[in-house]
């Protein structure tokens, strides 16, 4: 059995105990997990971490508006087949040959769907569908189909099976509800920023040179700052950009010239950044209670 916190933590990933628990049922029933939550908190980063893990292969389709089966599936290289009937024209004996010959391995492009499913490998590839609130509904219909059955069918060349299930992730970041029917075939798993303790965790496995007391600094202020309604609330990735920012300016401790003069690592907006200059940044660097 797998030792998922240990296994994890080797790679630089804190798993708490509802990750651990929902990556281990997901293997056991084979079903996929969809992954909810805010941008940054480490959804995207699970399903690299579950492929070293598993010394396995990531194949990560990133989902955005209008994405297409051609975009996500497969497509023929056009060009070439264009260019082959041109040459094939010249010689009348060719002609007859072309026209099958062009419907071949030799002209398909294979996207991250049918790539998943036709993977080889003895350890089953981890399939990552990121931010799939992005695409349409339309899309996000035919995933029905391919999370239930793993075939696709190609009109010119047959119907491909998946010898090795992949591990599949799904993620969203809530810009729009999932169909229903989506939600059922996965394990579901909500994903929130980390408890300041947890955060400290990750600050202390990524960038083990910085002390304690900074460590703890810096985990408060975030947590702090995405109490605040911020357009883009900083995730785990600005902490510990954060944290490399302030030891390399050998930073002892945050001041809120610190803090104004570091804003760019931490918030990507400039309404954000101006608004920080309007608050009471004092209350920001001290410790508050969290429910």
């Amino acid at each position: 059995m797998l030792d998922i916190p240990t296994l994890f933590k080797l790679h630089g990933y804190i798993a708490d105990k509802a990750i651990s628990l929902t990556t281990k049922i997901a293997f056991d029933l084979g079903k996929p997990i969809l992954l909810e939550g805010e941008a940054g908190v480490g959804k995207t980063q699970l399903a690299k971490t579950l492929a070293a893990v598993l010394d396995t292969r990531l194949i990560r389709l990133q989902c955005y508006e209008g994405l297409d089966t051609s975009s996500a599936l497969y497509e023929w290289n056009y060009a070439k087949q264009i260019l082959a009937i041109r040459l094939a024209e010249s010689s009348q004996s060719k002609q007859a040959e072309i026209e099958n010959s062009i419907f071949t391995e030799e002209y398909l492009f294979t996207r991250p769907l049918l790539q998943a499913v036709r993977y080889k490998g003895s350890t089953p590839p981890v399939l990552l569908i990121d931010e799939i609130d992005r695409a349409d509904e339309e899309f996000e219909a035919y995933l029905l189909e391919l999370l239930s059955d793993f075939q696709v069918t190609i009109p010119e060349l047959g119907t491909f099976y998946a010898e090795v299930r992949p591990v599949v992730i799904l993620t969203s970041n809530r810009t729009r509800e999932l169909n229903d029917a989506l939600k059922r075939r996965c394990l579901y798993l909500w994903l929130d920023y980390p408890s300041i303790e947890k955060e400290q965790e990750i600050i202390a496995q990524h960038v083990p040179e910085i002390n304690s007391d900074l460590t703890r600094s810096i985990s408060e202020i975030v947590r702090n700052l995405r109490s605040i309604d911020f357009f883009k609330k900083p995730g785990i990735a600005e902490s510990l950009d954060w944290a490399h920012a302030l030891l390399s300016l050998n930073v002892k401790g945050i001041s809120p010239e610190i803090l104004f003069d570091t804003a760019g690592v931490l918030l990507k907006y400039k309404d954000d950044i101006e608004r920080l200059k309007t608050l009471d940044v004092e209350s920001l660097l001290v410790h508050k209670e969290h429910c």
